[in-house]
């Protein structure tokens, strides 16, 4: 069975950086191939892992729509022809594959493609050890039961306090969406002196985290963006990278290599 990672967290506190790096280190491990799944809507996953997304979820759903609509599927069941485009958006790297939910581009709700959806993720991710999941904004789509049950729910927060109150409320609406996940850990991110805030404390025990890790402000990350290049060319003793290495290492996420 798959190792499924999801991440969440309230919007700027550096998710999709936090998830690119996890499925660069995971390969670096040797724990590949990993699956990526960018389920933002706004979909930037890609340029963070240096790929290209043509097709998402949104738009392939649309186009199995119309092509259903307009009589043009004879002998193939729409299940079938969404399930069949939905794997046709999956890009594929050497040591990672990468899905986009995108947005929906047209009226109508995402219910029949979220269930279409659920069932391909579950088929697909059959043939990786390891998952990573990056959310948008908010527990949103893990409450849709995309996936129903996560192995890591890693919430990103930066040090402030605001960022720490929505740590706690995303902690607590996990609870009552009765989303499962098996191990919690909090990533303190983009920290000016690489010092953890004295509330973490309080932080861990309220919301029994396993781990609490701190991540540094980064020059070297800040020009990667700016710049639009991967992360996964970023320098091997990066102090991000290495950190996020660590912290996989006390999950006991072995070495393959």
């Amino acid at each position: 069975m798959s190792y499924l990672i999801a991440i969440s967290g309230k919007g700027g506190v550096g998710k999709t950086t936090v998830a690119g790096l996890l499925v660069n280190r995971l390969v670096k491990r040797g724990c590949k191939p990993v699956l990526a799944i960018d389920a933002d809507p706004n979909t930037c996953l890609d340029r963070v892992l240096g790929v290209s997304v043509d097709k998402t979820i949104g738009g392939v759903r649309e186009e199995a729509r119309e092509i259903a609509g307009k009589g043009m599927a004879s002998g193939i069941a729409k299940r079938e022809l969404l399930e069949m485009k939905i794997e046709e958006s999956l890009v594929e790297a050497n040591d990672f594959d990468l899905i986009a939910m995108g947005r929906p581009e047209g009226p109508g709700c995402y219910c029949y493609a979220n269930n279409v959806l659920r069932t391909t993720i579950t088929a697909i991710s059959n043939h990786y050890p390891y998952v990573v999941l990056d959310n948008e904004a908010g527990l949103e789509n893990l409450s849709r039961r995309i996936i129903l049950e996560i192995d890591l729910l890693i919430i990103v927060t930066d040090p402030s306090r605001s960022g720490f109150e929505t740590v706690s409320r995303l902690y607590h609406l996990s609870r009552e969406m009765e989303i499962k996940f098996n191990r919690l850990v909090i990533i303190v991110n983009k920290l000016r002196n690489d010092k953890l805030p004295d509330s973490v404390s309080s932080l861990k025990m309220s919301t029994g985290a396993d781990l609490v890790v701190g991540l540094p402000e980064n020059t070297e990350i800040a020009e990667f963006q700016e710049d639009g290049k991967s992360l996964n060319l970023l320098s091997i003793d990066n102090p991000v990278s290495n950190r996020l290495d660590k912290l996989l290492t006390e999950l006991f996420i072995e070495r393959k290599d």
